[in-house]
């Protein structure tokens, strides 16, 4: 399961807004809530509140009820960019410089941690332990290979033809 936020037309530059997220994006929401709470940036305080908004939402939308902050982490988060307003300012000699007033949106897509189940200890008996008559057919046919592969290796070493340096160390 998973919660969508999208926080649109926010007053920041989304590069200054980028530099924030990226600092938050795959950690847990407990780890990413005092990332964002302690971050000196302005636009962490904007994106505190997008990610308590989408924690909300996803304990809303759990059937269940409330969930556990420490199995959410921030599964997306990215940062769009918006409509640029144009604004004029007055320059020397009667020009006009363009001023650009950014803005972005936030998208944050919280998401679910499995939490690893309990597998109990059940009572595996070794092979080594098992009596020669409860041998299963696999286990004689490891054994026959074991055995085939021991004859080749024996056979190769008989059959290697000895080398001439030997022979001749032997002659003198």
């Amino acid at each position: 399961m998973e919660a969508r936020v999208i926080n649109r037309f926010v007053s920041t530059s989304p590069r200054k807004m980028r530099l924030v997220i990226d600092l938050i994006r795959g950690r847990g929401v407990e780890e990413a809530l005092s990332i964002l709470h302690f971050s000196p940036k302005h636009a962490a305080r904007t994106a505190e509140k997008v990610l308590r908004s989408a924690i909300s939402n996803f304990q809303n939308k759990d059937e269940a009820g409330r969930v556990d902050t420490a199995t959410l982490f921030i599964r997306e988060a990215f940062v769009d960019g918006g409509p640029t307003m144009k604004r004029i300012r007055p320059a020397p000699m009667g020009r006009a410089y363009r001023i650009r007033k950014r803005s972005n949106h936030i998208t944050i897509v919280l998401g679910q941690r499995e939490m690893p189940k309990v597998i109990e200890k059940k009572k595996a008996t070794s092979t080594a332990k098992q009596s020669p008559e409860k041998e299963t057919p696999e286990s004689k046919e490891k054994a026959s290979n074991a055995q085939d592969a021991k004859a080749r290796e024996s056979k190769a070493k008989e059959s290697k033809p000895k080398s001439k340096t030997k022979k001749s160390e032997s002659v003198s």
